[in-house]
């Protein structure tokens, strides 16, 4: 499914640094770490009427990130919740928004990789737009099987939640030319590890299934799946994964903050049967709209 641009999303207010521009002057320098050499964490949020899902998490994240990556001159939580709620406010905006923060190292004083390059602390860049999830979150998705292997952490930690893409992007290069929705990208070693943007799951008789977060991202909503399965009393198991189990499967479906919860209906021209008779997709899927209201924290609260 393939995003559209939203008339509503032409009179964008951006915060870019410390100030809020329109969309055609929302710029960084080229001396931009980002623009230098990817070197940039970020954070995708939705809002929904009741306020930001899982800000707090996310934030959490974005700091961890932000220490693995050695950055220096970082904002403050309470900082970046005030530029998160003048930026939102600047634009009216209250429901169907999906946020893209992002925090590079800031501005170098020289070309280069060098981190003592960077001297005027980091950028903070928060992108909202009105847009639907990714997925078609009914009818369900169809992926292909990458041979774009996801990084490992001798190679990229996932861990970090970097702007540094490109397997991602090749991997999903790969499913469009299959005409297929996604791309399942496997590990080193041939297991399923994520989608190209998402985390998968998979139940098979009565119990839930998810790949090992070695390779792949530990997703705020996939977090958020294992707990609901836990109130549910649902087992929910972490285990390699291989593409044979994922053909055989009752149910496949991937998470996160972008997607929500989509059904996987075909893998590699594999149709996934959904033969579970008592519905625990269904089931997640529920509870997760049910957490929705509690989870979020509200614009006016920032």
């Amino acid at each position: 499914m393939l995003q559209k641009f939203d008339p509503r999303n032409a009179q964008l207010m951006i915060y870019v640094g410390n100030e809020l521009l329109p969309r055609d002057q929302a710029k960084v320098s080229v001396f931009d770490s980002v623009v230098q050499g990817g070197d940039a964490i970020w954070e995708g949020l939705r809002l929904y009427k009741d306020g930001v899902f899982m800000l707090d998490r996310h934030l959490d994240r974005l700091f961890d990130s932000a220490k693995a990556m050695h950055f220096s001159k970082i904002p403050t939580r309470v900082e970046i919740k005030k530029a998160l709620k003048s930026t939102l406010e600047a634009n009216k905006m209250s429901d169907e928004v999906h946020i893209r923060l992002t925090l590079t190292r800031g501005e170098k004083i020289t070309s280069g990789m060098d981190p003592r390059l960077n001297t005027k602390g980091c950028c903070l860049i928060i992108l909202p737009e009105y847009k639907p999830p990714v997925y078609d979150n009914q009818s369900g998705i169809k992926i292909v099987t990458s041979t774009i292997r996801r990084n490992s952490p001798n190679h990229l930690d996932s861990k970090i939640h970097h702007n540094n893409l490109i397997n991602n992007i090749l991997a999903k290069i790969q499913s469009n030319h299959a005409g297929a929705d996604a791309a399942l990208m496997l590990d080193v070693h041939g297991f399923a590890s994520e989608l190209n943007g998402t985390n998968i799951f998979m139940i098979k008789k009565g119990r839930i299934y998810k790949p090992f977060a070695d390779a792949c991202l530990p997703g705020i909503t996939r977090g958020l799946i294992i707990e609901i399965a836990k109130e549910l009393g649902i087992d929910c198991v972490e285990k390699n994964i291989s593409l044979v189990e994922l053909y055989t499967a009752d149910h496949v479906f991937c998470t996160g903050t972008m997607g929500e919860i989509t059904p996987i209906i075909e893998i590699d021209g594999r149709i996934i049967e959904a033969k579970e008779k008592n519905d625990i997709l269904t089931r997640i899927k529920h509870s997760f709209e049910m957490k929705i209201p509690s989870h979020s924290v509200k614009v006016a609260e920032l």
